[in-house]
């Protein structure tokens, strides 16, 4: 099993708000997790939230490849109907190209209202910017001379991106995803999967058998480490530690749920896209002592979760050592690259 870090920073202070700490908090806290073996970090993108969460992801990325060696640094995710495709493939080109091909480029649509009619786009469009923009990366990493694009939304003459990426054809591509149907069009798509810290373990499991089944329906193997699901992450040694880590999730949901729905809105919809305060449980967390942990990740390697990714809001060193010395150790990781056969269903 594979462990990583997901979350990211703010810009205003360095207390934790939703997932995110202080860009400087999280850059120490990233260069220690280099440094006791974690295997990457993925980072969030989102505007005008008022509370100073990450939205430049690709330059606070590029920073971090020039302060580290190892770890792997990936998005989570480049909201594509956002973006400009051309400044976009350079842009990753270019921090792929400086991280010595450590980047994972995380890409996805889009949920949240305010983002779009802050850009000025409906998010109805959505769907049809982020399959041009997508065909257009595709296509723009792939050429080996000057060409044209012209689409619906975006047009382009004469054009070749450089520099080039050092992955070839490009870094690898993971799209977040919750539901079947995109969980689906993700295998379909060549994507790599996220998955959400908030379902509970079983849902979890649920979805990443899905997206095998889908690979073996299209006759491709599924890959060790191409499905990352975000749990987060409180270590706790008394019951009065329990008790406070209980009140911090509570807490840490309501402030993602309420980001998500923005201004006006009234209720949750669904886990897969917001969050639920009353699932601060210990399914839906690695919350507890090392050995409930162990437990509880036992129970995602059965279900086939090779790949877990940790959120803390309290941006813990401590806790990240503990983990590596106490958890870690229980789950050596397979090969790189070691080929699974996907199960038949579901």
């Amino acid at each position: 099993m594979k462990f990583g870090l997901f979350g990211g920073a703010r810009s205003s202070g360095e207390g934790a708000v939703g997932d995110s700490l202080g860009y400087r908090k999280y850059i120490d806290y990233v260069l220690c997790a280099e440094e006791l073996g974690y295997h990457s970090v993925f980072v969030v993108e989102h505007h005008f939230t008022g509370v100073g969460q990450l939205s430049a992801s690709l330059n606070f990325l590029s920073y971090l490849a020039g302060r580290t060696q190892k770890i792997r640094l990936g998005t989570a995710v480049v909201v594509l109907p956002w973006h400009n495709p051309v400044l976009l493939a350079e842009q990753v080109a270019t921090l792929d190209l400086l991280s010595n091909g450590r980047f994972d480029f995380g890409v996805g649509k889009g949920y949240r209202p305010p983002e779009f009619s802050g850009f000025s786009i409906p998010i109805e469009e959505a769907t049809e910017r982020f399959d041009e923009t997508m065909a257009f990366l595709r296509k723009a990493w792939a050429a080996s001379e000057r060409f044209s694009h012209h689409g619906k939304r975006w047009h382009f003459d004469n054009i070749i991106i450089e520099p080039r990426p050092t992955q070839q054809p490009h870094p690898p591509l993971w799209m977040g995803a919750g539901s079947f149907e995109s969980i689906r069009r993700a295998a379909q798509g060549g994507f790599n999967l996220l998955l959400d810290q908030i379902a509970p373990i079983d849902l979890t499991i649920e979805r990443v058998a899905a997206y095998k089944a889908e690979l073996q329906r299209l006759h491709r193997p599924y890959l060790r480490g191409t499905v990352g699901a975000s749990r987060a992450l409180q270590i706790i040694r008394t019951e009065a530690e329990r008790e406070q880590a209980y009140a911090l999730r509570s807490k840490v949901l309501q402030a993602i749920g309420g980001l998500a729905r923005g201004p006006g809105a009234e209720r949750y919809q669904n886990i897969g896209s917001h969050a639920d305060p009353n699932l601060a449980s210990e399914e839906s967390a690695l919350l507890g002592t090392p050995d409930e942990i162990i437990a509880r990740l036992r129970k995602l390697e059965s279900g086939g979760v090779d790949y877990v990714l940790l959120v803390d809001p309290t941006g813990s060193k401590e806790a990240l050592r503990t983990f590596a010395d106490e958890i870690m150790p229980q789950f050596p990781d397979a090969p790189a690259g070691a080929r699974l056969e996907a199960p038949a269903h579901p």
